[in-house]
């Protein structure tokens, strides 16, 4: 293993690619779960109010901010046999499934409080040990070559299996757990179950991943000879050489606030589902497995597409159009302009819309990851330390605000549109018309109009193809020099 290789300008192989990718699996299957499911099942299912629940998951996002920027510097500065990101995939994954279990299996008659307390501490847990797994596993895909191009198509690796676990997650619970014909979304004995599946899910491809990549660790770099520091003076002194970075902090604050957008919509789905648009259990399914093809089909768009143009303009149609999708439907229905519910050309509406929002979207999600780890390089360039992990911490913490603080702000929102709970609550004749407008209004414009933050953040982007190619040439003529001066 080399102390950062004079050029890392590589092809990686095939198979390097594929495990790599495998592992975004387990996190797809997590986001997922806790962006569907969990506001759901706490607030409509076991009672627990909308704003207790979406506080336990708030609170979870509070400990993210300290653990994601602490798992990044411990991965960033970690010396061992497997290297700096290994140890961390491999110890993380059972811990993580035992987190998930409880999440979905809390006891019997606990109150408002037990279930609030329950959730926080198994969200925390679950939340905790999937950081020490997917920090290290986003920061390993930065290192693996510095090939403007070929890191497109890692991050098209890793967004492809990452969708195939969103994907998945949902057949196995409409599909299976959740399906009517199991008793639906509304019986509590389904939630187990599926936390259990989905656990075992996660060990399996995370080991898969952390094994099928250790064969890159020779081509990756090692952490920097640096004085002892404490461990929290030290997160604090990388966190603000981090911000310090123009381009990150643009990127950070726009996909912030898209996850979030994101992660209100996702914690209203089911909502939206169940009794605006009055589905079935298999329309809910089709309807989100139109949005999961549509991302994995928009994968292999996205490098034809950076061909012609740059990164940042895929961010800005993908953020973009994902906005103006999101709206559409729920405006034309408010204006007696959509199919009726029960119409057969509702269903088909929604899949096609669902369907081009996945293609479109997913040109944000691979140009923004691509793009991060260009950021590296200029970070690099800029300080001479190469610190991935610190850089994708702060990415994951803000794309764990889409079921943290996104579940939190949909869960207030319900308690302020007094959305009724309870298994008794099934059908849309169970809701005050005027609330499912305020419902409606909730999901689509009220939260897709703070895109145009995102839009804004996302054009003070400055690093494009031509000066990254720049950075590259001077960083190997730089560890040209340090190498020969070493000698």
């Amino acid at each position: 293993m080399t102390n950062l290789n004079i050029s890392n300008d590589r092809i990686v192989p095939l198979s390097s690619k594929f495990a790599f990718g495998v592992g975004q699996y387990a996190e797809g299957l997590k986001n997922t779960a806790f962006s569907l499911f969990i506001l759901f099942y706490y607030n409509q299912v076991l009672g627990l109010s909308g704003t207790l629940a979406g506080a336990a998951l708030f609170i979870a996002l509070l400990f993210d901010a300290i653990t994601d920027p602490l798992a990044g510097s411990l991965s960033d500065n970690l010396k061992s046999r497997l290297g700096r990101r290994h140890p961390f995939m491999y110890l993380s994954a059972v811990p993580l499934a035992i987190g998930f279990v409880g999440l979905f299996s809390p006891p019997d008659s606990m109150g408002q409080f037990g279930l609030f307390a329950w959730l926080t501490i198994f969200a925390i847990l679950t939340r905790g040990a999937m950081t020490l797994y997917h920090v290290p596993h986003l920061a390993l895909g930065a290192e693996l070559t510095e090939n403007f191009h070929e890191r497109t198509k890692i991050v098209a690796f890793r967004q492809f299996f990452g969708t195939f676990g969103n994907a998945s997650a949902v057949v196995i619970g409409l599909g299976y757990f959740f399906a009517d014909s199991e008793g639906g979304r509304l019986s509590v004995e389904n939630y187990t179950p599926y936390g259990i599946t989905l656990g075992l899910l996660m060990i399996i491809t995370i080991w898969y991943s952390a094994y099928g990549t250790q064969k890159e660790i020779p081509h990756l770099s090692v952490p920097a000879e640096k004085p002892p520091m404490n461990i929290g003076k030290r997160l604090a002194q990388e966190t603000k050489e981090a911000f310090t970075n123009r381009s990150f902090t643009w990127l950070f604050f726009g996909v912030l606030i898209v996850f979030v957008m994101s992660g209100v919509n996702n914690a209203l789905d089911l909502y939206m589902f169940q009794y605006f648009w009055e589905l079935t259990g298999a329309q809910m399914l089709w309807t989100q497995v139109a949005l999961m093809v549509g991302l994995m089909s928009g994968v292999f768009l996205t490098p034809t597409l950076h061909r012609y143009a740059d990164k940042k303009f895929g961010v800005i149609l993908g953020t973009g159009s994902w906005a103006v999708i999101q709206v559409i439907p729920v405006v034309l229905r408010l204006t007696g302009q959509f199919p009726d519910n029960g119409d057969p050309m509702l269903i088909t509406t929604l899949i096609t819309l669902k369907f081009l929002q996945g293609i479109l979207l997913q040109q944000a999600l691979v140009s923004f990851g691509s793009m991060m780890a260009d950021v590296t390089d200029e970070h690099e360039y800029t300080t001479g330390v190469r610190q991935e992990g610190i850089f994708f911490g702060a990415i994951a913490f803000s794309a764990k605000a889409t079921s943290g603080l996104g579940n939190f702000i949909g869960g207030v929102g319900l308690d302020v549109i007094r959305w009724p709970t309870g298994p008794g609550i099934r059908t849309a004749a169970d809701i005050p018309p005027e609330t499912l407008v305020k419902l409606g209004l909730l999901y689509g414009p009220i939260v897709a109009a703070f895109a145009i933050l995102s839009l804004w953040c996302y054009t003070h982007y400055h690093l494009t193809k031509e000066l990254h190619a720049e950075i590259l040439e001077k960083l190997r003529e730089r560890r040209g020099a340090n190498s020969a001066g070493s000698v």
